[in-house]
């Protein structure tokens, strides 16, 4: 038995060099050649106040493009999704809520599966092109802007990354959309 366990505790110790240690280092390393530094890009609104563009914030007035629904009311210390599967009783009249106050906000809009239902991490600061097309009748009329003027800030606003779907950053579309009308 003894001539098991020495080799088990040095490969444990040479496991934890590598993949608490080094591994660490070396993500650190790469996240230092991004252009944030690995601190997450901040952005700032025409207030002079500072976000994280990254992090999902809570937009839910009828002047503002709206977030994707949080399970974790936007806290980003305590990430996460629901855990209630997609024929909870209780998980289904939520969304039937969100539907409701969507088509009460946005009559004859569609409704983009991304803005009645919570992403997994709670924190998702993006939406579909869909989500935010869906409402830009509503914003213009808040804001008493033309529906071309508010359809090409989301146009401008589409991130085409290299791999996955387009998107919208939330936080960067809103403030976008408070220079407007300034």
């Amino acid at each position: 038995m003894k001539q098991h366990i020495l080799p088990a505790i040095r490969l444990t110790l040479v496991l934890m060099i590598l993949c608490v240690g080094i591994y660490s280092l070396l993500l650190s390393g790469f996240a230092r050649l991004t252009p944030e530094k690995g601190s997450g890009e901040k952005i700032t609104d025409g207030n002079g106040k500072s976000y994280y563009a990254n992090i999902g914030q809570r937009f839910d007035t009828t002047i503002y493009f709206n977030s994707r629904p949080s399970a974790v009311a936007y806290n980003a210390a305590g990430s996460g999704g629901s855990n209630k599967g997609p024929n909870n009783p209780d998980y289904l009249k939520e969304v039937q809520q969100r539907v409701d106050d969507f088509k009460q906000k946005n009559p004859g809009a569609s409704i983009p599966a991304d803005i009645v239902t919570a992403s997994g991490s709670g924190l998702d600061p993006d939406i579909s092109v869909a989500a935010a097309n869906a409402q830009v009748a509503r914003i213009a009329a808040a804001r008493k802007l033309s529906q071309q003027t508010v359809q090409q800030l989301v146009n401008k606003s589409i991130d085409r990354p290299f791999f996955g779907p387009q998107k919208i950053n939330v936080l960067k579309l809103n403030i976008g959309l408070d220079q407007l009308s300034h």
